[in-house]
């Protein structure tokens, strides 16, 4: 398809640059069969059915965003992109063209790198001075939160070392937060539970495809890039029972809608215990055999995640959603406010 077919106008200023307080009172847009409701999240449990089960991502972003000096005392930033191992790390760094491989990085708080190698996209291969838990410790220590660059330019400060965290986070991993998981709070989850709605938990390390722009004219040419995930036994059964028993799953997010609909690819449509990489690029015409329900923020004109709400629940219906959305002021993105929909 085309990729202007998901342009849109949207007013800068609709770009959350901060989350509201407390994380449960962000607006929620209910897309209904019967039109369009303006809630609250607070309002989602009784917008759910008893048996209903809600999938959260709980991966954790780590400080990925690193500043240093390269040998002659020229800056250099890096972001952390993906792990290989032992120390070595796949990583967007600038100014790329003029790093060098074999040549020495230092970073704040003494942690070092070697450029290992250098890629056409761009990225380089960066190996570290330390592994493990050595390595984590460092990273904590020299590392900023990732902001994508809509948000204050990308600079963080210390409030979105809490703020970009859901409730969720604790495998390691991610350079972007699944941001529909940032509204949940204890209270809400207990309004959950009360409500008679499941929950359960798959990790889906969030790359940096997630800020990248899609910049050919035909999605069939879009290359996604590849990210880490994992559907734990205890979840995939509880997708089979809530199946079974008539519930509906609704994914927190698109990240969870990804992994699920990536690995039911894999096994006839049903949901299994699986690790493992997924590349999987959503739009109109996909086949959906999992979610029935999506909790998910606003998303940017032009990205892979309005593709993935259009093919979710239309073209034409989401561009009314947005408009209704600009038209009432929701606020867009990582920090902004989300809406649910139904396939």
């Amino acid at each position: 398809m085309r990729v202007d077919l998901f342009d849109f106008e949207l007013p800068q200023d609709l770009i959350a640059q901060r989350p509201v307080s407390p994380r449960d009172a962000a607006r929620l847009l209910d897309v209904a069969p019967d039109g369009l409701h303006d809630r609250g999240i607070r309002d989602l449990p009784g917008l759910l059915r008893k048996g209903d089960l809600l999938v959260f991502n709980d991966t954790r972003v780590i400080p990925a965003r690193l500043l240093g000096t390269r040998p002659g005392g020229g800056k250099v930033e890096a972001l952390l992109i993906r792990d290989f191992g032992h120390g070595r790390w796949l990583a967007f760094a600038r100014p790329t063209k003029r790093l060098r491989i074999g040549e020495a990085l230092a970073f704040a708080g003494g942690l070092a790198s070697t450029i290992e190698a250098k890629n056409d996209d761009g990225s380089v291969v960066l190996a570290f001075d330390r592994t493990g838990p050595e390595f984590v410790t460092a990273l904590e220590r020299s590392g900023a939160v990732p902001l994508p660059p809509y948000i204050r330019g990308g600079t963080a400060d210390a409030q979105d070392r809490a703020d970009y965290q859901t409730l969720f986070a604790k495998h390691d991993g991610s350079v972007a937060a699944p941001t529909a998981g940032l509204h949940f709070t204890p209270a809400l989850m207990a309004a959950l539970a009360d409500a008679g709605v499941a929950t359960s938990g798959v990790t889906l390390h969030v790359g940096a495809g997630t800020f990248q722009p899609v910049r050919v004219e035909d999605t069939a040419t879009h290359t996604m890039h590849a990210e880490w995930g994992e559907v734990p036994l205890a979840t995939a059964e509880a997708v089979a029972a809530t199946r079974a028993a008539g519930g509906r799953v609704a994914a927190i997010g698109t990240t969870s809608l990804r992994l699920l609909e990536s690995v039911a690819c894999l096994h006839d449509g049903a949901v299994k215990p699986w690790a493992g990489e997924t590349d999987i690029f959503i739009t109109p015409g996909f086949h959906f055999n999992v979610v029935d329900l999506l909790l998910t923020n606003f998303h940017l004109p032009r990205s892979t995640l309005f593709m993935l709400v259009a093919a979710f629940a239309g073209l034409e219906r989401m561009k009314e959603v947005y408009a209704h959305a600009i038209a009432r002021r929701y606020r867009f993105y990582s920090y902004g406010d989300c809406c649910l929909l139904r396939r």
